[in-house]
């Protein structure tokens, strides 16, 4: 079973797709742009190549160093590991010090010191160290945990490959959408295991065959752990309205977008299943944001220094779920700290009439923000599609803009769908139990 997860990590390219080179950002935000490719496939091909953990090194000789500061540990093929001993002790595995049941650390950063060395080392049989402290408190390491700690550049390398993020594949015009059974994904691990991955890579996956009713998104919630509750409830439904506070519930053409930038924390996934479609008009649209970001860097880096630091208020006020009034400042373009988008925050029904800066800075952020719309809405980077009754269409609300063609109301089959969120943190636990789960089965 563990080269099905390894061959959905090597999986092939999505035809048309441009690869570009991923790094894992934290809690599961989206992949970036930065490091060789061929690390992120050899982090699944080692998976084929991996010896059975009765099969790791042994230890051939631990000795306390640097006045008793770090533990230099030698081992069988004649590598060699060093361990700061505040660490060390930081990580006592003693039930003391850790909840084996929780998987947390007891120790009190306050009882710890920072500068505390080993009184006395032995090595146990290759397989285990065990450390007296000054205070005579005895911790023990087993070697297959220690040797997966190793603090070496290469070892930290591999341990961020162990990750197992699949490499991410930017796409345009030509993007052909991935699909996979709704019930396949409901009901089979490897089928699961390859949606989340897919949605992770390419940031989109059409899910087929589902019922054309209400509810079926709280099935996949429940697959993946849970949906996220915002103001317009946990799931909502996409119709043309009287009265409409969102304007998504008319039948206007909605341009491109990542939803809910008015949070701090907008959600990572959505979920739009369609229950009834117009035979004319209401195609759907959308949009690698990070393609397209990494195009504008490229045609006027000043543009993307504009959006990328400049603070945009977004508001929603209304009524749904439960009444609200939310605020917040967010750039359009976020990036880490090496300048790589790691989040669009895009909604121009939303960005507030307050703009926060001085006059003199309005022009410029607005020719800006021309040239990235520009580029969104260029026949080369947009994709257009048609759902059906049954599908439901997945994708990363940080990295996949979307909109709508307009369509005509009054139809005698008025269009409908049911959207959700889910945010990253819930979808990436699930792909890394479902890897644990399917490496089990070997």
């Amino acid at each position: 079973m563990w080269r099905v997860v390894a061959n959905i990590l090597l999986g092939a390219k999505v035809p048309g797709g441009r690869t570009c080179c991923p790094l894992p950002a934290p809690h599961g935000r989206a992949l970036l742009p930065g490091t060789p490719r061929h690390r992120w496939q050899g982090a699944a091909r080692r998976l084929h190549s991996a010896r059975p953990l009765s099969m790791s090194l042994g230890i051939q000789k631990v000795e306390a160093v640097d006045a008793g500061h770090l533990l230099r540990v030698e081992w069988e093929d004649g590598s060699e590991s060093r361990y700061p001993c505040v660490w060390l002790r930081d990580n006592c595995q003693c039930p003391r010090c850790f909840l084996r049941s929780a998987k947390a650390r007891r120790l009190v950063f306050k009882d710890l010191d920072v500068n505390i060395v080993a009184k006395e080392v032995a090595l146990a049989g290759g397989k285990k160290i065990s450390i007296t402290w000054p205070d005579e408190h005895a911790s023990e390491y087993e070697a297959e945990w220690l040797k997966k700690r190793c603090f070496s550049e290469e070892a930290r390398a591999e341990m961020r490959e162990d990750l197992f993020l699949p490499e991410c594949q930017y796409w345009g015009s030509d993007l052909q959408l991935p699909k996979i059974a709704f019930e396949e994904v409901l009901y089979n691990d490897e089928s699961a295991y390859k949606w989340l991955c897919t949605l992770k890579k390419v940031g989109i996956v059409l899910l087929t065959g589902a019922a054309a009713r209400q509810g079926e998104l709280i099935k996949l919630g429940h697959r993946i752990g849970f949906l996220r509750l915002t103001f317009y409830g946990p799931t909502w439904q996409v119709q043309d309205k009287a009265d409409a506070n969102n304007v998504a519930y008319t039948t206007g053409k909605l341009c491109f977008h990542t939803d809910y930038p008015v949070l701090q924390h907008p959600p990572g996934v959505q979920f739009l299943h369609c229950i009834k479609q117009t035979t004319t008009g209401g195609e759907s649209e959308v949009v690698d944001g990070f393609h397209v970001s990494n195009q504008l860097k490229k045609q006027n880096p000043q543009a993307y220094q504009i959006l990328s630091s400049t603070a945009v208020d977004y508001t929603d006020v209304g009524v749904d779920y439960c009444d609200f009034a939310v605020q917040c400042k967010q750039r359009i373009i976020d990036v880490d700290s090496r300048g790589q988008a790691v989040r669009i925050n895009y909604n121009n029904a939303t960005r507030d009439t307050v703009f926060d800066v001085p006059a003199e800075k309005v022009r410029p952020f607005y020719a800006a923000l021309k040239e990235f719309d520009d580029l969104l809405n260029s026949s080369e980077y947009k994709f257009t599609y048609k759902l059906k009754p049954g599908d439901i269409v997945t994708f990363d609300n940080w990295r996949v803009l979307h909109g709508r063609q307009s369509y005509e109301s009054g139809s005698e089959v008025t269009r409908h769908l049911e959207g959700a969120y889910a945010d990253w943190d819930v979808a990436m636990s699930r792909l890394r139990l479902l890897r644990k789960r399917l490496l089990k089965r070997d």
